[in-house]
């Protein structure tokens, strides 16, 4: 009977030990709501909308909301412009349409809690930014910044402020989104590599970046991937030499 015991014992603490070692590999991959978010930005990034309306029913198919589209769509003006972002909003009509007419009915989610103003807006964004970054913004302005002051105060108060501290998306998702437009549209790469450090700082693994380039391959191009994957190297290498 001890036997027997022992037996069972030891089967359910192989079955459990499986199941937590199945729980932390899965735990450093990109969900399906992750995913179809970079496939979303990345192909409004470049303006690819026959694509991108197929990823937008399969984004509502994974589970994402309404306005979780809505609020990824309207972030992806901040890098790739008003243009690329309004007619993902335009295509998103189009979808939402054809679904309804199918009888459909797609949960609309929440909307952005309300922002308390006990701080300026360049304050409230210079605040995120540094919890992003995990850097205290310290010491005089540099580079751009000291060259066009007024662009660094548009960067603090309306992107990091006005859109960033916005809850329908959570910072990993809204580095999601930024990591995947700079992939599609190209040419700035050494923004991407800012993006890609604030994405691990907020909780991204090198294995889910990694899976990201992989999902921008098969959803943008291979050529974006490539970049993306040469800048995420040179990301990972600089980490690995501190």
């Amino acid at each position: 009977m001890l036997k027997k015991i022992k037996s069972v014992l030891m089967v359910m603490t192989v079955i459990f030990t499986t199941s937590i070692h199945a729980q932390t590999r899965n735990n450093q991959n990109l969900d399906t709501k992750q995913q179809a978010i970079i496939r979303i930005a990345g192909l409004t990034g470049k303006g690819d909308l026959s694509k991108l309306k197929d990823q937008l029913n399969a984004g509502l198919d994974a589970g994402l909301t309404i306005n979780q589209i809505k609020e990824a769509l309207m972030h992806v003006y901040a890098y790739a412009g008003f243009p690329r972002s309004l007619r993902g909003l335009q295509t998103f009509i189009t979808v939402l349409d054809e679904r309804k007419a199918k009888g459909i009915e797609d949960v609309v989610g929440a909307e952005a809690s309300p922002i308390p103003d006990d701080q300026s807006k360049y304050e409230r964004g210079k605040a995120i930014l540094e919890k992003l970054s995990g850097n205290k913004e310290t010491g005089p302005k540099t580079g751009y910044a000291a060259f066009a002051p007024t662009i660094e105060v548009f960067l603090k108060e309306h992107l990091f402020a006005d859109i960033f501290e916005r809850d329908v998306l959570t910072y990993q998702q809204r580095e999601l989104v930024t990591i995947s437009v700079l992939s599609s549209i190209g040419g700035v790469e050494p923004m991407l590599g800012s993006h890609l450090n604030l994405s691990l700082n907020v909780g991204l693994t090198p294995s889910q970046l990694a899976e990201f380039v992989g999902v921008i391959k098969q959803a943008v191009g291979k050529k974006e991937a490539k970049v993306a994957q040469k800048v995420l190297d040179e990301v990972l290498s600089s980490k690995t030499e501190k």
